[in-house]
């Protein structure tokens, strides 16, 4: 391997929000941290040399987006993932879930339902609630060991008159990567009765072996022309420090209502660092993601070899793509309280909790494996150890 993933980072005292609260969530500053989802491996060095070229400028004054930053996303979605992106399409915003919440303003009435499809990043709750509107759940079914859409119940919602759909896709915190058969039927459903899709697609470029991201925009031009999609190269490459996302929309009547709501709210100047190292890594920064996710690979395989042997009431989704693993703790036989005394008091560790993606998460757990193998080794040691001392 050209980069060193092995490498063991100390992140405390750098004002981590991984690694420097350990104390104040968890109640001992030696937790392992293992569960929100940024990654313990130095950035692409592309993406270093350029962001310390422009710190050494020394004047951090207002900055401008130029054509090359646009011509990076747009090369880099055509190369990956088929997609022809239009520039005209884009819009910048400081975050995705900055995004999902002017979505769920914008696009859906107050009081109205929104549909999420739980267990799921728990920000889709927030920016539904603090929005005035009501989270309309599509809980996901496990079948053959992996989660799948119920179309049926979302033909209820969307019949009781649900108007907008937040998708996750990838899907996190179970890791699938959904089939096109599957964003077809699920399209076919919102186009029928006239649904707004955002679909966040921030894990796109993290999928493994075997498994293809299909994004929701690329079906038809009419699925187009109903979705806005969010992305980021922050997930991909671990930027999220720097506060910087995209979205695309290719109907000009929601783009425009999004451009609209992001000048109102002064969001929308260039970021001093974020778009030289969003065009470094996607220009540059191929051969690390690749070599990454090979990593990421190994250490799946490292922890369910593990699981099965040391902890096999265990039970994990087997993921098709992100760098978290969604585990079935239930036989073990705790109540939230529980689970949250044996990851924090007896085993030191952190994973995340699964109720915070919804109540369909209790008694589950999440792992965030972008971390060197000997972090995954000493988590998984610690936890198992504490199960067993019960």
């Amino acid at each position: 391997m050209t980069y060193n993933f092995d490498q063991r980072i100390d992140r405390r005292h750098t004002r981590s929000y991984k690694w420097d609260q350990n104390e104040q969530l968890f109640g001992d500053p030696d937790v392992l941290s293992l569960w929100v989802a940024d990654m313990d491996f130095l950035c692409p060095p592309a993406v270093q040399a350029v962001l310390e070229k422009r710190a050494s400028l020394g004047i951090y004054g207002y900055a401008i987006r130029t054509d090359s930053y646009f011509q990076a996303i747009t090369d880099w979605f055509k190369r990956r993932h088929d997609w022809i992106i239009d520039p005209k399409w884009i819009t910048d915003s400081p975050s995705i879930v900055t995004t999902l919440s002017l979505a769920v303003e914008l696009f859906s009435e107050p009081g109205s339902q929104v549909v999420l499809q739980s267990p799921v990043y728990y920000p889709f709750y927030d920016v539904i609630q603090s929005n005035g509107r009501k989270v309309a759940k599509n809980p996901l079914v496990i079948r053959n060991g992996r989660f799948e859409m119920d179309y049926e119940h979302l033909e209820e919602l969307f019949k009781s008159g649900a108007k907008l759909l937040l998708l996750c896709s990838p899907h996190n915190p179970g890791g699938r990567v959904w089939e096109r058969e599957e964003l077809v039927r699920l399209g076919e459903l919102c186009l029928q009765y006239g649904v707004t899709v955002v679909s966040d697609e921030i894990h796109c470029d993290l999928t493994l072996s075997g498994h293809k991201h299909i994004p929701f925009a690329t079906l038809s031009p009419e699925l187009a022309d109903i979705t806005l999609t969010c992305l980021a190269a922050t997930k991909t490459f671990n930027l999220p420090g720097l506060h910087t996302s995209f979205a695309v929309a290719s109907n000009p009547s929601i783009k425009r209502k999004l451009d609209h709501r992001i000048k109102t709210l002064s969001l929308h100047m260039a970021q001093h660092f974020a778009q030289d190292a969003v065009e470094a890594a996607y220009n540059e920064g191929e051969a690390w993601l690749d070599e990454m996710l090979a990593y990421i690979e190994g250490n799946l395989q490292y922890t369910l070899d593990y699981l099965t042997q040391h902890l096999p009431e265990i039970k994990p989704l087997q993921p098709e793509g992100t760098y978290l693993l969604w585990l079935d703790c239930r036989d073990l036989n705790l109540d939230v309280a529980g689970l949250k005394d044996l990851m924090f008091k007896q085993a030191k560790v952190a994973f995340s909790e699964g109720s915070v993606f919804g109540s369909e998460g209790e008694g589950w757990l999440r792992i965030n494996l972008a971390c060197p193998r000997s972090i995954v080794e000493e988590a998984l040691e610690r936890f198992a150890q504490a199960v067993r001392n019960r």
